[in-house]
């Protein structure tokens, strides 16, 4: 069975880094996956950057025959525009009706899990929608889907050496000390630690909490939230049987010799979750929804607007996708 792929924002780089990646399937050791989109989309971008790669309507049980010889792509009821870069039309109706056929789709058994492209959410938030992000989208979807399966979804960013999990995320930095509660931090670690042992194969996963507040707070020092909130959630988690540690000051938990001693670190916002992370493996590391039931990753760009049509985008973060959601979905389902 195939792995369903949404194409994103049709005016960024996702289309040409779908292109490229079934173009060098063999060489990257990908499984058969197809593609939700319009195809004029993808067309217009093969023709316009000469890569030399078929794209083949199909259904989703057509897939595997048709996965040697051309790139299969399943229609979108809507239609988008084909240009790409900043100044090309939004197409919202189109990017948000992928992800939610795609969630669809896993739920029917026509694909084993799901990867998702890069979207904008400018575009999407101006033509009404109310989600702050894919993540969210996707465990309403998933409610919605599985109403007999609670769907808490988090984010983890998953690279070669290093895994971080924010705790707080699409919201603004003056928000998050309102946001930095005991039961969310319980919740988050608890939904982690069971997923890398579920799906990753992590017999005992061990986590350590970063602090909120520079050096952890210092004792109360430098703000209470680190005293009064984190550490009481890590004792609470400890007495569960959960192996965390912290909170510990996040300006030195990602450093070589400190990265050996867990398996993923709790980050109190989304920047302090990305950067290492980004920047230890930007090409390599991927975005995995944990939480829902259905494998979802995602590459960790966005849809790089600046250099969308102009054939120079590399596929690294898409292709450590696929191979991540196939794995995780043959290996460690629920």
């Amino acid at each position: 069975m195939p792995l369903v792929v949404t194409m994103g924002d049709p005016a960024g780089i996702g289309p040409e880094l779908l292109l490229a990646a079934w173009r060098n399937r063999a060489e990257f050791g990908l499984p058969p996956f197809y593609v939700l989109a319009d195809p004029d989309v993808m067309r217009t971008r093969a023709r316009d950057l000469a890569i030399h790669v078929g794209v083949a309507t199909c259904t989703p049980e057509e897939v595997e025959q048709c996965f040697a010889s051309a790139l299969p792509v399943v229609t979108l009821e809507n239609r988008a525009d084909t240009r790409s870069g900043a100044d090309a039309p939004a197409s919202p109706d189109a990017v948000v009706e992928a992800i939610a056929t795609a969630v669809a789709h896993v739920k029917a058994g026509l694909a084993t899990g799901m990867v998702t492209s890069p979207i904008t959410k400018k575009s999407l938030y101006a033509a009404g929608f109310k989600y702050p992000g894919h993540t969210e989208y996707l465990g309403a979807l998933a409610a919605t889907h599985w109403p007999d399966e609670p769907a808490a979804p988090v984010m983890m960013l998953a690279g070669p050496d290093l895994r971080t999990v924010p705790i707080t995320v699409h919201i603004p930095i003056h928000a998050i000390p309102q946001a930095w509660l005991k039961e969310r931090i319980i919740e988050v670690a608890r939904i982690t630690a069971r997923d890398l042992e579920t799906r990753f194969g992590i017999a005992t996963p061990r986590l350590v909490l970063a602090g909120l507040n520079p050096h952890a707070g210092e004792g109360g020092t430098i703000g209470h939230e680190d005293e009064t909130v984190s550490r009481p959630a890590v004792e609470q988690l400890r007495a569960e049987g959960i192996d965390i540690a912290g909170p510990l000051p996040a300006d030195t938990l990602f450093h070589a010799r400190a990265r050996k001693g867990y398996d993923a670190a709790l980050c109190a916002y989304h920047d302090q979750a990305l950067i290492p992370v980004k920047t230890l493996a930007f090409d390599e590391t991927v975005n995995v929804t944990l939480g829902l039931p259905f494998v979802r990753t995602s590459p960790d760009h966005g849809t790089a607007f600046d250099i969308a049509g102009k054939g120079i985008a590399r596929p690294d973060s898409l292709v450590a996708a696929i191979r991540l959601a196939d794995q995780l979905s043959r290996d460690h389902t629920r």
